[in-house]
């Protein structure tokens, strides 16, 4: 097989370039909603760092859920907004690769961390009294360390697949961004491999925490349906809705995107891994901070302070 030179080869980036003007208004929106990720997931982890009432492990999750948040983001969403305004839609090999892979992590990365997340969830409600014990922070920081690692070692070996592939067509992405899939299917070799490796890693990466979520959340109910007293059952659910409802929108929408039936992708389907690439991680900290009164609580005091130490 002859070796490709990457230096040579450049994909074209099509996503609306049919629709000009809805590319001038998704510009507006990409860049509102980027100042907002970057915001608002900047807010949580400043917090969890300064208030030492956010140094649990809770808040040591949701921090790396905002820091996994701006790293997805910035992989490609500043790259689609100089697109949305190009004429030359066009992006170089080295610079695909890296968006693919730095995307492709990410995404594995927050699977993991879900997970983790819906185990943290369990023991505190399943086991109040043994929680500080089961979570400490040794734990806490392995199990970060382990999600991150597992997402690295995954995109690194879908990566090294990837680029082994040669190209000699058209080049042409029929989306916003690289993604590894349509990147694999542009190669004018045999895919098996690629295309076995990546269906194992839904196994691994989607629905194997999808049904540690499950199972997490189904003792988390037999026990909360325990509970005597309606406000000890509030309680409960409330430090579970934010986590269920970051899970619904992530699972829900890579589960429509990858199982719906395969055909020529349409408008829609561009604007739904839109909304999964960039409204998804804009809604995270809004989630999570919406009903919390320690996040109202923490910003009152950051602001209070700031405008004490001006006025001082």
């Amino acid at each position: 097989m002859e070796k490709t030179n990457w230096t040579e080869i450049e994909f074209i980036l099509q996503g609306l370039s049919e629709y000009p003007r809805a590319e001038k208004l998704l510009f507006v929106m990409c860049l509102v909603i980027y100042l907002v990720i970057l915001l608002g997931n900047s807010t949580l982890i400043i917090l969890t760092l300064l208030d030492s009432c956010f140094h649990t492990p809770m808040y040591f999750f949701l921090s790396n859920l905002s820091f996994l948040d701006i790293c997805y983001t910035s992989a490609s969403l500043p790259a689609m907004l100089i697109h949305f305004l190009s004429k030359k839609k066009t992006i170089s090999f080295t610079r695909c690769v890296v968006q693919m892979s730095v995307s492709y992590m990410m995404a594995s990365t927050e699977c993991v961390l879900l997970a983790v997340m819906a185990y943290d969830r369990y023991g505190a409600i399943c086991n109040p009294l043994r929680y500080p014990v089961i979570m400490s922070k040794t734990l806490c920081i392995q199990m970060a360390s382990f999600s991150w690692g597992l997402g690295f070692l995954n995109s690194l070996v879908q990566t090294l697949l990837a680029i082994r592939l040669p190209f000699c067509g058209k080049n042409v992405f029929n989306h916003f961004v690289c993604e590894i899939l349509a990147f694999v299917k542009l190669a004018c070799a045999d895919i098996s491999l690629n295309e076995i490796t990546l269906m194992l890693d839904n196994v691994i990466f989607l629905l194997f925490p999808l049904l540690l979520i499950c199972i997490s959340y189904v003792f988390i109910l037999s026990i909360v349906l325990r509970i005597n007293s309606v406000e000890g059952r509030k309680k409960a659910f409330s430090t579970c809705s934010a986590h269920v409802t970051v899970v619904i929108m992530f699972y829900g929408t890579i589960l429509f995107m990858y199982m719906k039936p395969k055909s020529k992708a349409s408008a829609v389907d561009k604007l739904i891994a839109l909304f999964y690439g960039a409204v998804i991680p804009m809604l995270n900290p809004i989630i999570y901070s919406l009903r919390n009164t320690e996040v109202h609580g923490a910003m009152r005091k950051l602001v209070s302070r700031h405008w004490f130490w001006r006025k001082g």
